[in-house]
């Protein structure tokens, strides 16, 4: 199947394994709330057993170093592209209020990135993870 969009993770090289799981399912659930036509119908197995609705497209998830991150978000903002982000201060907050306090007390510049998470056209989406390469 061909699409013309893309939904694409960008993780920072250095997380643990635990980090990078955690940050992932965090950022595609602000594609998935920003995007509802992305997802698909529900599940429903041989025996009628139904089961939430996924993504109707792959996501593809990258990695890169502190830089590219950092190159990445930049791109995707001056591009006006709708992302999402995860900061190394999340990992200190338990809830979603302070997740977007931590979020807010930083300035777009300054934020430590872990990971970023964008949907649009392929050809945008490539552009703004250049330099970053698929995750093992």
């Amino acid at each position: 199947m061909h699409f013309t969009t893309k939904i694409a993770v960008l993780l920072r090289e250095d997380l643990l394994t635990w980090q990078r799981l955690n940050v992932t399912a965090f950022l595609v659930s602000g594609i998935a709330a920003l995007n509802p036509d992305l997802v698909g119908e529900p599940y429903v197995d041989a025996d009628d057993t139904t089961y939430l609705p996924m993504f109707g497209q792959p996501v593809l998830v990258f990695e890169g170093g502190k830089e590219v991150l950092t190159s990445a978000h930049g791109k995707a903002v001056a591009r006006g592209m709708a992302l999402s982000v995860f900061t190394s201060d999340l990992f200190a907050t338990g809830n979603d209020a302070d997740n977007r306090a931590a979020v807010r007390a930083v300035g777009r510049d300054q934020m430590d990135l872990v990971g970023i998470a964008v949907h649009g056209p392929k050809n945008a989406v490539d552009k703004v993870l250049k330099g970053a390469r698929m995750h093992p």
